[in-house]
């Protein structure tokens, strides 16, 4: 699991609308990257909204917004176009960087165990280390705090 003062793995992932990010490219300013199971689920939706809704604050203290999920390119298109969203969605279909930030998690549900994605949050400062991380999202509040925390840095 990645904690504060960790170099942020670097990746180069897919992204709606075409084209690729790379995280290393972004030095120089801040990144959010928030991890989250499925596109066009409750809580998924309600966090890529409220995100998306907070994007200019985001913009205006230094930073840049990713969501990441396993989820295909051209699933997320779908996604952003159902619900308007402005933050970038990026396609980590192989599941190499939900390794790589330890969000990739056995999980429990209605008796079953499987492996999926934990929600999780990081906040990557200019330098392309990790200033903040959230395990274990709880959705209401969330973004509030994340940009709180994104100011302060």
């Amino acid at each position: 699991m990645l904690d504060a003062s960790e170099p942020a793995p670097d990746f180069t992932l897919p992204r709606d609308g075409g084209g690729t990010v790379t995280l290393s490219d972004l030095r120089g300013g801040k990144v959010v990257l928030f991890f989250y199971p499925r596109d066009d689920t409750s809580g998924c939706t309600k966090e890529s909204i409220a995100f998306s809704e907070a994007l200019q604050e985001f913009a205006d203290a230094g930073a840049s917004v990713f969501g990441i999920s396993k989820d295909s390119v051209q699933s997320h298109d779908k996604f952003v176009a159902k619900h308007g969203l402005q933050t970038g969605m990026l396609s980590d279909e192989e599941g190499t960087t939900c390794e790589d930030y330890g969000v990739w998690k056995e999980k429990k549900m209605y008796g079953k165990t499987f492996m999926g994605i934990e929600r999780s949050t990081f906040l990557i400062d200019a330098e392309g280390n990790i200033a903040r991380a959230w395990h274990k999202v709880k959705v209401p509040g969330h973004v509030e705090e994340v940009l709180e925390a994104t100011r302060a840095l």
